[in-house]
């Protein structure tokens, strides 16, 4: 049996699968102050008379990480960053305890000045007197050669609790992204650190003593120890936990949007032939541009719960929530309460939702019905019009699949797939305004959690080869190997290929979901003079996006409930 436990803004989803598809499904209300206890009565409630040794696998999804970056609750850190020549790394300053330090290497990896100790010693002295217990460390180029990561490493690790290194977080050339990746890795470090432990020791108390595996936005997870190490690959979870959800029952030769509908906000994506669309560059969390890859999704604060109000004669929804529904006892008028009135949602007291909506009518100068459908009608048309600009902002650029670039491709959704509370009430609504074909995914109401729980473990190696330097490099594995100028991009290809088995095996994968594929080939040779000296290969190999082996089954018999 499985779990997938799905944290939303409003409600947190838990389900329990087997080989007859939901065991059991629950809803708990989700405290955003205390995620924590949330996650555990979820938990609790799923396992409740169950035989534990029944249970193979446990997938999370969390927004704690999240919602410390978006409420700027992250505890203070230290960042020593080297760039060199070129662009000064003040430009990409995070936070007030950063410092530029000398030391360079430039783009091939080798060496142009030399770090200075005494200054590294100074800065780490400060850190300590300050209380820092948690330190991120870049230079410019470190994918190529990390050895001044390396030596400021251990110049002063010994006296901090934990040092992260920009390689190691991310193998990708960007410096200012790689930058901010590692100050959100440090960042949120402690508060993932103590949310795996307080759910590790948990479970291991209940009994539950198999690997626990966490949903990361690529749509796919990892082991919930790893993510330790790489705490800001919790990030956004959420939204893909939704994609992964849908995937599953989605359209074979059509574009289509899924959009999932909470209390709180509304996750928008797109799928190519059932391929989730990526953000190559990575996420974007306020201002902080990362390395973090993700399937591209868009969240807008729009949901059932959002509050209604009237502001000089105009409809407003959200962008706060305030409560449940005046349906279910919460304080205000709601989408949710407007969808009671129009007759199409059930189980609350659709009595309170019409007192409520009492004052909206006189301001709008109608009836209470007429009132409850303006405000569901503009609901709709806000969440199809964020719809239509993501697709807009997707065919801006270059379109990206989770397995491969689409070249000149043009996104047109035809059709829609929604989940979430209200997805039943909207889907037909949605369909009339917008022309195209709208679906509820199958147990739309904890399709998140599905998601998660079958989602399969995903992760990615890059290699680079430097035939001239006699040199091939995966830093953020800690592979580096001496090769010859025979080394070709099979070669390469190849060597990736094993490293990457290595990597998922550690993530938590099984062998039989390790569909390995290239995503990444590039090879061009140096020249100097008439004569080439050697070839740059990069490579970028991953493991295969998608569900468990075990979703077939389930699926199917989701499709027929």
């Amino acid at each position: 049996m499985i779990i997938g436990l799905d944290v939303g803004g409003t409600y947190t989803d838990v389900v329990l699968l087997g080989n007859e598809g939901i065991e059991r499904a629950i809803k708990v209300p989700t405290d955003s102050g205390d995620l924590f206890h949330t996650v555990l009565s979820g938990l609790d409630q799923i396992v409740d008379h169950l035989e534990l040794k029944q249970i193979n696998r446990v997938v999370l999804s969390t927004t704690l990480t999240t919602n410390a970056i978006a409420q700027d609750k992250m505890p203070r850190v230290g960042m020593i960053v080297s760039a060199g020549p070129g662009i000064d790394p003040e430009y990409f300053r995070t936070n007030s305890d950063y410092h530029a330090v000398s030391g360079a290497t430039d783009h091939r990896g080798r060496e142009i000045e030399p770090i200075d100790p005494a200054e590294i010693i100074r800065i780490s002295q400060r850190f300590q007197a300050d209380g820092i217990r948690h330190v991120g460390v870049v230079a410019k180029f470190s994918t190529r050669n990390p050895q001044h990561e390396s030596q400021i490493f251990d110049l002063i690790q010994p006296h901090f609790e934990k040092v992260f290194l920009g390689h190691r977080v991310s193998g990708n050339l960007n410096f200012p992204r790689r930058i901010a990746t590692t100050y959100l890795n440090t960042a949120v470090y402690p508060i993932h650190k103590q949310f795996f432990q307080a759910v590790q020791n948990s479970l291991e108390n209940k009994g539950i003593c198999i690997p626990i595996h966490i949903m990361k936005p690529d749509g796919g997870t990892m082991v919930f120890s790893a993510s330790v190490d790489h705490p800001a690959q919790t990030i956004l979870s959420g939204p893909a936990a939704s994609v992964m959800g849908s995937l599953a029952f989605a359209f074979d030769d059509e574009d289509t949007l899924v959009m999932d509908i909470g209390g709180t906000t509304t996750d928008i994506a797109v799928l190519v032939n059932r391929a989730p669309l990526l953000n190559p560059a990575g996420i974007s969390m306020g201002s902080y541009k990362t390395l973090i890859r993700a399937i591209e999704t868009h969240s807008i604060p729009v949901g059932g719960d959002s509050t209604v109000r009237i502001i000089d004669g105009q409809i407003r929804i959200g962008p706060d929530r305030n409560g449940s529904a005046m349906a279910f006892g919460g304080p205000g008028p709601t989408p949710t309460d407007a969808m009671h009135i129009v007759g199409c949602m059930k189980g609350g007291c659709r009595e309170k939702s019409i007192a409520g909506f009492q004052v909206i009518a006189q301001q709008l100068h109608c009836s209470v019905e007429a009132a409850a459908f303006q405000v569901f009608d503009r609901t709709c048309r806000m969440i199809m019009t964020e719809a239509g600009n993501l697709v807009d902002r997707i065919n801006q650029k270059p379109v990206y699949t989770i397995h491969e670039l689409l070249e000149g491709y043009r996104v047109n959704p035809k059709k829609a797939l929604i989940l979430g509370g209200p997805a039943p009430c909207m889907a037909g609504h949605l369909e009339k305004i917008s022309g195209i074909q709208v679906g509820v995914t199958p147990r739309w109401d904890v399709a998140n959690a599905i998601g998660a729980a079958l989602a399969r473990v995903t992760s990615e190696v890059i290699l680079f080869a430097d035939t001239q330097q006699g040199m091939a490099t995966a830093p953020e594995e800690s592979f580096y190997q001496n090769v010859d100028r025979n080394f070709g991009r099979d070669q390469a290809v190849a060597k990736a290929f094993e490293l990457l088995h290595k990597k998922a095996i550690r993530l938590g994968a099984e062998e039989k979901e390790l569909e390995m594929e290239v995503v990444e080939d590039q090879q061009f040779n140096m020249v100097r003079g008439f004569y080439t000296t050697g070839r740059n290969i990069r490579v970028r190999v991953q493991i295969k996006p998608g569900l468990i082996q075990e979703y077939d089954t389930i699926a199917g018999i989701l499709s027929k409930e």
